[in-house]
C-alpha cells in the first residue's frame, strides 16, 4: 500500500494522506512515500530538527503501514541524511550536509562499481586528491598547520615497524588534506583511505615497508618546508603510484602468484 497527498490539511495541521493500492502493492514504494512525507515536513520545519519522531506504532497508525515498512521508510530518511539516532535510541529529525549524504552512499557507491574496479577508481581518486593537496599546502598552509604536519611525520617515524603504523600514516595524509579547508573532499578523503587500508593485504616484511612509506611521508614534507611546489607533488604522485603497486603486488603474493622479488618504482 502506498500513500498520495491529499490538498486538504487535517485537523491538527497534518498533511492527510490517502491509502492507495499499488499494482504490484510493493512496500518499498509505500516506505519511499512515508519517507518523502516526514521529509518533507523536516524541510518546512513542521518537525524540527533535533525533535524526536514520533514512535514507530505512531507511524504505522498515521500510515496505515506495517512496522516493517515504518523501519524501511526511516532507514531511508537516514541515508538521505535526514534521520539521527540509532543505538537504542528514539530518531530524531536531522538536516542532511553533503558530507553525511557521501558517508551514507559510500557503500552503495561501491556495491555499483565492483570490488576490483572500486578498488581502481578509489585509488585513482584518492591521487587526485592528495596530488591536489599537497600543491595546495606547499603553497599556502600556515605555521600552525605545517606544525600539525610535522607532528603527523615524527608520530609516523616513532611508529615504524607497529600496528600503529597505519593510523599514523592516514594521520599525515588526512594533515595534508586538511589544508584545503573542503569538508567535502576531506569526506571523500576519508571513506577512500579507510577503504582502501581496510583491503590492505600484510606486507611480508611490514618494517621494510614501514620505513620505505616514512621515507617519503618525510620527502614529502621537506619539500613543503622548501616551498618546492614540483618537487612535493612529484614525491607525492611517485608515493601514490608505488602504494598502489606494492598493494597489487601483495595480493598476488598473498594468493600465490608472481615472483617473491619486488621492484619498487
Amino acid at each position: 500500500m502506498i500513500f498520495q497527498l491529499d490538498r486538504d490539511m487535517g485537523a491538527e495541521g497534518n498533511l492527510v494522506f490517502s491509502a492507495l493500492q499499488d499494482d504490484d502493492g510493493t512496500p518499498r514504494q509505500a516506505a519511499q512515500a512515508i519517507a518523502d512525507a516526514l521529509i518533507g515536513e523536516i524541510i518546512r520545519g513542521e518537525i524540527a530538527v533535533g525533535d524526536p519522531l514520533p514512535t514507530e506504532r505512531d507511524l504505522c497508525v498515521r500510515f496505515d503501514a506495517s512496522r516493517p515498512t515504518v523501519r524501511e521508510a526511516l532507514a531511508m530518511m537516514q541515508l538521505r541524511g535526514y534521520l539521527s539516532g540509532g543505538g537504542g535510541r528514539r530518531p530524531r529529525a536531522a538536516s542532511p550536509s553533503l558530507s553525511d549524504v557521501l558517508r551514507g552512499a559510500g557503500g552503495v557507491i561501491r556495491e555499483i562499481l565492483g570490488d576490483a574496479e572500486s578498488i581502481a577508481h578509489l585509488e585513482q581518486t584518492r591521487g587526485f586528491i592528495e596530488i591536489g593537496a599537497v600543491r595546495e599546502a606547499t603553497i599556502r598552509a600556515d605555521n600552525a598547520q605545517i606544525r600539525r604536519i610535522h607532528a603527523a611525520v615524527e608520530a609516523n617515524e616513532a611508529a615504524i615497524g607497529t600496528p600503529a603504523f597505519p593510523g599514523t600514516d592516514i594521520a599525515f595524509h588526512r594533515a595534508l588534506v586538511s589544508v584545503v579547508d573542503n569538508p567535502i573532499i576531506l569526506t571523500l578523503h576519508d571513506l577512500f583511505v579507510s577503504e582502501l587500508l581496510a583491503r590492505r593485504p600484510p606486507d611480508p616484511d611490514q618494517k621494510a615497508h614501514d620505513r620505505l612509506v616514512f621515507g617519503e611521508h618525510q620527502a614529502i614534507f621537506q619539500a613543503m618546508i622548501d616551498a618546492d611546489v614540483v618537487r612535493a607533488t612529484d614525491i607525492m604522485e611517485h608515493h601514490m603510484r608505488r602504494s598502489y603497486r606494492s598493494r597489487l603486488f601483495s595480493r598476488r603474493l598473498a594468493a600465490g602468484e608472481g615472483s617473491t622479488e619486488r621492484t619498487e618504482s
